[in-house]
């Protein structure tokens, strides 16, 4: 039988995550057979799959009309609907998690995206649904945002495991690392043990293209359609390779620390003429995480090309950033209107899941 190409690329060092969570793929059975045949290695949610899951079926019917006894506010029903499930697929998870000593096997729940641009609300939700959930292979999502740094090192420095979510520039991707390397020196300074504390750095890949390629073709540089976000991570590996190495980052793995791995976020093309794979195929490699929806993953296992690519073509990548830069496209510009507009993305699904719950209050 010839060998599952989605369970090919952990081969070459990557974990392939799921980026999707609702009750049906928990109780059909259908997220176990991933992680069996496919060698799926997690999950991730965010508002915006929740919102999905929950206004378009009924499996959540009964514990919206249970849970709005006892919750004081729509978020709070919400959080304990997201809880349920994901205490749900930590379980199914645990063999992987244990399997692989800690490394994989994790499901991520975010923190509310109203709370992106604000720092002790934001640490103070990622404690409380990290005690909520209480599993070991659960990461709570923060958002890389400037207020969102303290807060992922302040959780960090808790001993809680954080995916660190809407990451577009390598400025901002080089803060995260810091913020989590310090986070380990202050877990480790206050006498605790660091070796369990495992974290992700969620770098979003396809919506750079969506709003950079457009330029392209004004500027002369029709050439590089859909190659910037892909050079772009690329970079953002180097960084990594870079930070996680060297004296300073040596004292933490000696006391069992485990590098914040790079997350591939945003995969699925959005060009409908780019390879449905493009964005999983051009960044498979060591030591890194590609977040994937369900559609890329049978597009991958019919079709994909699992190759170690992810330091191919460095100079080129070199060379695309600075071919942007010369003809005066600023990244760092169009990565901070991207998270913006990521924030955005995440609230307004998350205002209508909150409004969706408050009609089937009403119903019940």
């Amino acid at each position: 039988m010839a060998t599952n190409k989605v369970k090919q690329i952990h081969s070459f060092g990557q974990s392939i995550w799921l980026d999707f969570i609702d009750r049906s793929i928990i109780k059909s059975g259908k997220l176990k057979k991933l992680i069996d045949e496919d060698g799926v290695r997690g999950v991730t949610s965010n508002p915006a799959i929740f919102e999905k899951a929950i206004t378009s079926s009924s499996d959540y019917d009964a514990d919206i009309a249970e849970l709005a006894k006892k919750s004081s506010s729509n978020e709070e029903l919400f959080f304990g609907l997201a809880v349920t499930d994901i205490k749900n697929a930590t379980d199914l998870f645990k063999g992987v998690y244990d399997e692989s000593k800690g490394e994989d096997g994790y499901v991520s729940l975010e923190v509310s995206p109203f709370l992106a641009l604000k720092t002790k609300e934001t640490a103070d939700q990622a404690e409380k649904l990290w005690k909520q959930v209480d599993k070991k292979n659960v990461m709570i999502k923060i958002p890389g945002t400037k207020p969102g740094l303290a807060a992922i090192r302040q959780s960090i420095g808790k001993g809680i495991n954080i995916n660190v979510t809407l990451l577009f520039g390598l400025p901002r991707y080089e803060e995260v690392a810091e913020a989590y390397i310090s986070g380990l020196e202050d877990h480790l300074a206050a006498g605790h043990s660091i070796g369990h504390i495992s974290s992700v750095a969620s770098f979003f890949l396809s919506r750079i293209d969506v709003l950079v390629d457009p330029m392209l073709d004004e500027k002369g540089l029709g050439d590089l359609k859909g190659e910037v976000a892909i050079a772009s991570a690329k970079k953002a590996y180097e960084i990594y390779k870079r930070i996680f190495s060297g004296p300073r980052w040596e004292k933490l793995a000696a006391q069992g620390a485990k590098p914040q791995r790079l997350l591939w976020a945003s995969t699925s093309s959005k060009n409908p003429a780019f390879k449905d794979t493009k964005y999983v195929e051009a960044l498979i490699g060591p030591d890194t995480v590609d977040t994937v929806p369900l559609e890329t993953i049978e597009a991958f296992r019919d079709h994909g090309i699992a190759e170690n690519t992810l330091e191919q073509g460095l100079n080129k990548a070199t060379e695309t950033l600075n071919r942007l830069k010369s003809a005066g496209i600023d990244i760092d510009k169009i990565t901070q209107q991207l998270e913006n507009e990521g924030i955005d993305k995440f609230n307004k699904p998350f205002e209508k899941l909150l409004q969706a719950i408050e009609d089937q209050k009403n119903k019940a």
